[in-house]
């Protein structure tokens, strides 16, 4: 293996397998390779190098033929990547075919070889990202689906609110990742676009045969050409990062409520099991929730990462010194963070192990005063919304003094059962009856993810 030895324990953790080939070292220097071979062909195809050349051209952008040590030792004198890359090809063609030699990087400068490699990389990870969320957008709908009507406490400011369901809050998980598939689609026409400009960005060089070029030169990597080079434009990949931290915070959203949930004092909602998964080094019995840890942490570096593209958007006139360098390994490492997190994340969603009676033992922890809302809009109709807030008031804060449950001392208390019969109490008192549109927002979640993946 080419690559250089480098800090990889966390890397099985952090991000996944198939994202990281895309950006290692291998991954980097044949996306250049082949902006060079579609550029002999595209200039082969107008007419301005001979058609001789390209085969030999092509032949030597196998990235395997190249020493990365060799060439991460000459980047640090080059300044970039491109230079002794380019140096590199220029010498392997030359031991074979001296003529093709003077057809190689023709027009071109080390930024378009650099960013449309970056940019067919991102194409790469993009289809990965796509599927993955796709994946983990039909296991969200099956799971809001079959939970939709098993009611746990709604939690607001961290303490118990009215009931939801864990369908309706899986919903909410599976929105976010929607809107995130969403959005990927919207900006693949501004992403996926072609670097060639050249010198200073005009193409000068190529004469009256650039625009054919460049038409050409699209056409080989299947990428758009865009309006003009975007050097110093840095908006489309900042935008790409920007949806990638929307991922990363989204994702780590559902990380936080599953941690939660898994918490001793809740119990509710686990992790999928396996041997040595989420156990300590010193408490046999822990569970630590070990894929939630991934989720949280990558949506707390990604902004960070993504805070550096955006610093290094003001760049310098027609080639940026610095701030283009500041790119080169953060939105790389921003697509490994947030492929870790999407792989996690299905692995939890999958496996999710629900303990629907603890969520009910749960519910009944303040013995019914999760629902005094409920009794409180009904009694309101018949004695007027401040009398009925008032008595309820009242009698949830005699409930806490007595220890008693709100059901019992509403039974008690004149006011109410002059209003109220038992068996309307106990209607309003059951959970299950005042889980609102729940259903509704599980139901919409899910046709909204359907149509989009029709």
């Amino acid at each position: 293996m080419n690559d250089r030895p480098g800090n990889q324990l966390f890397d099985a953790y952090f991000t996944a397998r198939d994202m990281r080939e895309v950006f290692c070292d291998q991954g980097r220097v044949q996306a250049m390779l082949d902006f060079e071979a579609a550029l002999a062909r595209a200039e082969a195809r107008v007419g301005l190098i001979p058609q001789t050349a390209v085969a030999s051209i092509e032949g030597a952008c196998q990235a395997g033929h190249y020493d990365f040590a060799a060439l991460g030792e000459a980047i640090a004198t080059a300044g970039n990547s491109a230079i002794p890359l380019v140096k590199a090809l220029g010498k392997r063609i030359a031991a074979n075919d001296a003529d093709a030699e003077r057809y190689v990087h023709l027009g071109a400068t080390s930024q378009d070889v650099m960013d449309t490699g970056l940019v067919l990389q991102l194409r790469q990870a993009l289809a990965l990202i796509e599927s993955d969320l796709a994946q983990l957008g039909d296991t969200l709908a099956t799971q809001a689906q079959r939970y939709v009507a098993t009611p746990l406490a709604g939690r607001t400011w961290l303490q118990h609110a009215t009931p939801v369901t864990l369908g309706m809050k899986i919903a909410g998980w599976l929105g976010a990742v929607t809107r995130s598939r969403q959005r990927l689609q919207e900006l693949k026409p501004r992403l996926l676009v072609l670097q060639f400009g050249g010198a200073s960005g005009t193409l000068a060089a190529l004469g009256a045969q650039a625009m054919p070029i460049a038409e050409a030169l699209a056409g080989e990597l299947q990428l758009t050409l865009p309006d003009q080079p975007w050097h110093t434009q840095r908006d489309r990949l900042v935008e790409f990062g920007s949806v990638l931290g929307l991922i990363a915070g989204s994702l780590g959203k559902l990380g936080r409520d599953i941690s939660l949930l898994m918490q001793t004092e809740a119990g509710e909602v686990f992790e999928p099991s396996a041997p040595g998964k989420g156990g300590s080094s010193t408490m046999p019995h822990k569970r630590n929730p070990v894929g939630a840890a991934v989720l949280i942490g990558a949506a707390t570096r990604v902004p960070g990462l993504l805070s550096t593209l955006f610093s290094a958007m003001p760049q310098e006139h027609e080639r940026s010194l610095g701030l283009w360098h500041a790119e080169w390994e953060t939105l790389p490492e921003i697509c490994c963070l947030v492929s870790g997190s999407l792989k996690q994340a299905l692995l939890v969603a999958q496996g999710l192990e629900v303990d629907a009676a603890r969520m009910a033992h749960n519910l009944d922890l303040t013995q019914g005063l999760v629902l005094a809302e409920a009794v409180s809009i009904v009694l309101a109709q018949r004695v007027g919304r401040d009398t009925a807030h008032h008595l309820l008031e009242l009698c949830c804060k005699r409930a806490v003094a007595e220890q008693r449950h709100l059901r019992a001392v509403l039974g008690d208390e004149p006011q109410v059962t002059a209003e109220l019969s038992a068996a309307e109490l106990d209607h309003l008192l059951d959970p299950a009856h005042y889980l609102g549109q729940a259903h509704t927002w599980v139901e919409r979640a899910v046709a909204e993810h359907s149509a989009l993946t029709a």
